[in-house]
């Protein structure tokens, strides 16, 4: 008698949904089925109970902005930039996402719609990065990614073609961050102002 064996093939890797969070776990058994897969996910310590999510902000989150934003724009005020963001929120061209991790927030990007001349684009309106920060301690995890991956879709919905941002010449981290992200250098200019 031959007895027909079918052996289930191990997969490299599964996407696991965890929490709302998409885990590529390595460890996955094809043999014992899934259940190993969710013990493993369980005890992960970059998967256990970890809450990840992003919003659309609004007027109600104008503080958590600001205190985040303040981290990045030292020069500034929590209060005067909640002034600013009210403002920019009201003229209907402008986006701030919000990431937050365990219901605490960790990042933000503010995204808007750029309709005067943007440095190597053909197009108009180009959706813009304003700003982009995630907390020194969750760093590394994809989150500016995902935040960029926002306003991106953002500015696509309202007919844009075409994505760009700016950073600072001497800001390497930003420059690198854009790199990976698939910008293209446009080009380096150096500004000037006088008093009249």
């Amino acid at each position: 008698m031959n007895v027909e064996v079918n052996y289930m093939k191990i997969p490299k890797m599964i996407l696991f949904d965890y929490g709302q969070t998409l885990i590529a776990e390595q460890k996955f058994d094809g043999v014992k089925g899934t259940e190993p897969v969710l013990q493993y996910a369980t005890r992960n310590k970059y998967s256990k109970g970890v809450h990840i999510m992003i919003k659309k902000a609004e007027n109600s989150d104008l503080e958590i902005l600001a205190k985040l934003a303040v981290l990045m724009w030292q020069n500034h005020s929590v209060s005067a930039l909640i002034e600013e963001f009210s403002e920019i929120m009201m003229n209907g061209k402008s986006q701030f996402f919000l990431k937050f991790e365990n219901d605490v927030p960790v990042g933000f990007a503010q995204c808007q719609l750029r309709y005067d001349y943007v440095e190597g684009t053909r197009t108009s309106p180009v959706g813009y990065l304003e700003g982009i920060f995630v907390k020194e301690g969750c760093r590394n995890k994809g989150y500016a990614k995902e935040l960029l991956a926002e306003c991106e879709t953002w500015a696509k919905e309202r007919g844009c073609h075409e994505f760009a941002s700016d950073c600072e010449i001497d800001n390497m981290d930003s420059f690198h961050f854009h790199r990976v992200m698939n910008f293209t250098e446009a080009n380096r200019i150096i500004c000037f102002t006088k008093t009249l």
